[in-house]
């Protein structure tokens, strides 16, 4: 069975940081590109960052600089270190895996920045 399950979200302070991980199982992670895609109240699913089976990576340019994501392959983990947060970082957060025609989603976790 497919699992992708996100944590570390929560209230933070502008200026915060916060760390997103999404345990993958059920899958062979090591092949699979890993995304971070994030939905606001009211928006649309915008793409964060993705990072390959290789380990390269990018961004929307404006995380760039202030959020890293890195996957273990040995956990079978991707993060999402989240700097400088602002107040319009507030969303869902959701991981996706993907590869050829497969695609799997988790169902998210709530970050919010706040003062």
């Amino acid at each position: 069975q497919v699992q992708l399950v996100e944590s570390g979200g929560g209230l933070v302070q502008p200026g915060g940081s916060l760390r997103l991980s999404c345990a993958a199982s059920g899958f062979t992670f090591s092949r699979y590109t890993m995304r971070w895609y994030r939905q606001a109240p009211g928006k649309e699913r915008e793409l964060v960052a993705a990072i390959t089976n290789g380990g390269s990576t990018n961004y929307a340019d404006s995380m760039k600089g202030r959020f890293t994501i890195s996957r273990d392959n040995a956990k079978n983990t991707v993060y999402l270190q989240m700097n400088s947060l602002k107040p319009e970082d507030t969303a869902v957060y959701y991981c996706k895996a993907s590869f050829l025609t497969r695609d799997y989603w988790g169902q998210g976790t709530q970050v919010t920045v706040s003062s």
